[in-house]
């Protein structure tokens, strides 16, 4: 089931699934794990303009997706930057394509113009997950991120509705 994000009650489950990719991965360029309190106050920061839905089995928060402020000069105001993070056991299973599907919904009805995705490279799955949904990529930069002592690239594609 896909539903709207509650902050007091999902701060937590979403913690343990974006930790995963701070603590273990390079998707994110994060590097101090989100206790629940401040991951809370991210959540209702941008749930105050912008969709933010969760993928819940069973009671189980199994993934989230957002949209968010790219930029925050007013002309900018009708792009926004999407974001999507799955439980680690549940990647490649369809739930990203699900979430994106009905974030992509959403952004369309609210009159918005753009959307853009930032991912760090390599990484094929995001890429495919973005491209099946029109996204186009417009941009790439190099050795622009330092963790875990590498060098990473990050791309970044577009979507225009």
């Amino acid at each position: 089931m896909i539903r709207s994000v509650s902050p007091a009650d999902d701060a937590g489950a979403i913690c343990e699934i974006y930790n995963h990719y701070v603590t273990d991965t390079v998707v994110t360029f994060e590097t101090e794990p989100v206790d629940a309190k401040a991951m809370r106050k991210r959540i209702e920061s941008i749930t105050a303009r912008f969709p933010y839905l969760v993928y819940e089995q069973d009671g189980k928060v199994l993934g989230y997706c957002y949209a968010a402020t790219w930029r925050s000069r007013a002309a900018f105001d009708k792009t926004v930057e999407t974001t999507v993070y799955l439980h680690k056991d549940w990647v490649g299973k369809g739930l990203g394509h699900q979430l994106y599907q009905e974030l992509v919904r959403q952004l369309r009805n609210a009159g918005l113009h753009a959307a853009v995705a930032s991912i760090t490279l390599p990484n094929t799955q995001s890429v495919a997950l973005h491209e099946k949904f029109g996204f186009r990529k417009v941009a790439h930069f190099t050795e622009v991120g330092n963790k875990f002592g590498k060098w990473l690239d990050v791309g970044f594609w577009e979507l225009n509705f």
